[in-house]
């Protein structure tokens, strides 16, 4: 079953409408009756989050009049006619006008469950594809999601909304796992390109061939696929592992990026992954190529220079995983939360993420601590030190900056609620929310 998803059932019969509904609810559908077609059109807008079961014989609005309005609000909507026996030409009328398909009476009520469940999949899948349509081109959505306020990340958001307006060709690099990608993201829906297309292509997954097929074409007539430079056109095309690209298809990316002239009409986002020490993405691509992605250029910064940010993110992963799982997120210690902070992460956010899971699943059983799952990942380390040593007063405000935002979460902003659990006198709370600025506001 699609999990969340409603049934609209619409039908002027109460008997019928109620043993469809008795029946569906069996199998752990949430329905929602309606008795005619006119009540039904007042709750089943855009991105109704379900399906639509209706007869086509109704008084007043009949089925075919009601299936066309729900396609003209969301032809996407999938929606189950009830025909007549023998009723054929009526019931081909509604598979043409959109109708998801249709049940003969009287008919086989295992029958109706398996296309409700097919149906609500289907949908399911609509409102999921959506959904993230409007997450990729709402800026501020994906800005959010850039978690941090150091200076290093205070940086980035800034040149993101910089280099977002400047609509050129960019080239993203950094280490591996630091969110070159949602960076790629974030470039597009803060731009003027941000409710166009958004096409990302991996060029370490493809061979060569695959490759150049995929990028440039020609598809085969049986290819529902466009290219990805026609597919993107008017948009963005994100490029991930851009020094994978031999040199031939190198020359062709050039020759498209020629072409389109000034302003581009479809802007490329090329994103490095090079680690070798002693080679760079400038080393990888051609000169002429090079310079052309790199006119714009961000550099996304490692984890363990955003300090303080290394505690947020934990924080704010531990609450969405213990919330995934059913328990309680862990409570971090001082010490831990110094371990944290020290740590090389090596793995940088991405790291940082499978830490906080293990965390958790670890927290759930009863056993555990932060440090051994750190001493796991670098096994070579002793205590876990940077090259960057910091002075033991910037821990300790980091570690009590965490544990009043942590309190004031659990609390949701109740003052009195974290003045008891931390013993601290107001005066002291408000001098300490000051310094380290947090808003009550953020917490209700």
């Amino acid at each position: 079953m699609a999990q969340g998803m409603k049934i609209a059932i619409v039908d002027d019969e109460q008997d019928m409408r109620q043993s469809i509904s008795q029946w569906l609810a069996l199998s752990g559908y949430d329905t929602e009756t309606y008795g005619s077609a006119e009540d039904a059109l007042k709750s089943l807008g855009a991105d109704y989050p379900g399906i639509v079961i209706s007869d086509i014989k109704m008084p007043g609005m009949d089925g075919m009049q009601f299936l066309k309005k729900l396609m003209g609000t969301d032809s996407a909507l999938p929606v189950i006619m009830i025909t007549g026996h023998g009723d054929v030409p009526m019931a081909v009328e509604a598979m043409r006008v959109g109708a998801f398909d249709f049940l003969e009476k009287p008919f086989n009520p295992d029958r109706m469950t398996q296309l409700a469940k097919k149906a609500t999949n289907a949908r399911r899948l609509t409102l999921d594809a959506r959904a993230l349509r409007r997450e990729l081109s709402d800026g501020e959505q994906i800005m959010g999601k850039l978690i941090g306020a150091s200076p290093v990340m205070t940086r980035l958001k800034e040149d993101i909304l910089d280099l977002g307006l400047a609509d050129g060709h960019v080239l993203i690099d950094g280490e591996t796992g630091t969110g070159k990608t949602l960076v790629a993201h974030a470039l597009h829906a803060v731009g003027s390109r941000g409710g166009r297309k958004f096409v990302l292509v991996s060029c370490g997954a493809f061979e060569e061939e695959a490759l150049a097929k995929r990028l440039f074409g020609p598809m085969n007539p049986e290819d529902s696929q466009l290219p990805a430079i026609e597919e993107a056109r008017g948009g963005t095309l994100v490029l991930e592992d851009i020094e994978s690209l031999s040199d031939s298809l190198q020359a062709k990316l050039l020759n498209v990026i020629n072409e389109q002239g000034t302003p581009a009409e479809t802007r490329i986002i090329a994103i490095c992954n090079m680690q070798e020490q002693d080679r760079t993405c400038e080393d990888a691509l051609r000169p002429d190529l090079f310079y052309r992605l790199a006119a714009l250029r961000i550099t996304v910064p490692p984890l363990r220079q955003r300090g303080e940010d290394i505690l947020s993110l934990f924080t704010r992963l531990s609450e969405q995983f213990s919330e995934e799982y059913g328990c309680d997120a862990p409570k971090v210690s001082a010490q831990e939360a110094a371990q944290l902070l020290q740590a090389p992460w090596p793995g940088n956010v991405r790291q940082l993420i499978n830490l906080a899971e293990r965390a958790v699943l670890q927290s759930r059983r009863g056993g555990g601590t932060i440090a051994s799952l750190l001493m796991n990942d670098h096994e070579e380390m002793q205590p876990v030190v940077t090259t960057e040593g910091k002075p033991l007063k910037e821990y300790v405000e980091a570690f009590e900056r965490m544990l009043i935002d942590n309190t004031m979460r659990r609390h949701r902003g109740s003052i009195a609620g974290v003045m008891e659990e931390l013993c601290l006198p107001r005066r002291t709370l408000n001098e300490k929310m000051a310094k380290y600025g947090l808003q009550r506001a953020d917490y209700l």
